[in-house]
């Protein structure tokens, strides 16, 4: 395992690179509000990633290297993470695709930066379509706008809500609520097959 520091616009952030054998993409995989790289479904998709052949970065944003548990502002969040993605792209990901991805609030970033990002894909792991009772605070544009092929992985049980599947994205409920930890295996086998569907196009083109 290998960790970097890496600066941004907004502070330093840490990056935690685990490879694959082969390294057919780089996903890149963010942390939610409160919590950080060590959540049991990011250690999963990790897990279902690198079966994949995909090379994982665990991203750590500024405000949690610096020992802050509050967010930052979206933009700053957003800002960080494309800084991050840069340099990733070069240091560790040089001519791969890139797949954005997240747990919560790491979910809610890689879909608003994919664009800008030119990711090839978004997985999402317990996106929080509104808060807790709250759905009329609805964050499912932020889900809406992703162009590219998304994979969103929810507790069936989730309080933060049940994202429907659209074109372009496919929608995996497994038992559980929003810290997806009851099926552990059920979400790295998820991330895998989804990454293998995703990437086989365009392991072709090479």
């Amino acid at each position: 395992m290998n960790r970097t520091e890496l600066a941004t616009p907004h502070g330093p952030a840490v990056a935690e690179l685990h490879c694959a054998p082969e390294g057919r993409a780089g996903l890149l995989l963010g942390h939610g509000a409160g919590g950080g790289v060590d959540a049991p479904d990011l250690v999963a998709a990790t897990r279902g990633a690198t079966a994949a052949g995909v090379h994982v970065a665990l991203v750590e944003q500024p405000y949690r290297v610096a020992g802050r548990r509050a967010p930052a502002p979206a933009r700053q969040l957003d800002t960080a993470w494309l800084s991050v993605v840069e340099q990733l792209s070069t240091l560790w990901f040089d001519g791969l695709p890139l797949v954005f991805g997240g747990r919560s609030s790491g979910a809610r970033v890689a879909c608003r930066t994919a664009e800008a990002g030119e990711a090839v894909g978004v997985v999402c792991l317990a996106f929080p379509v509104h808060p807790p009772g709250k759905p009329e605070k609805t964050r499912q544009p932020e889900l809406d706008a992703v162009r590219v092929p998304t994979l969103v992985v929810q507790g069936l049980a989730d309080p933060f809500g049940q994202p429907g599947a659209a074109h372009l994205r496919d929608v995996v409920g497994l038992p559980g609520d929003h810290a997806l930890k009851r099926d552990l295996p059920a979400v790295s086998r998820a991330v895998e097959e989804w990454l293998h569907r995703v990437l086989r196009p365009l392991d072709q083109l090479d």
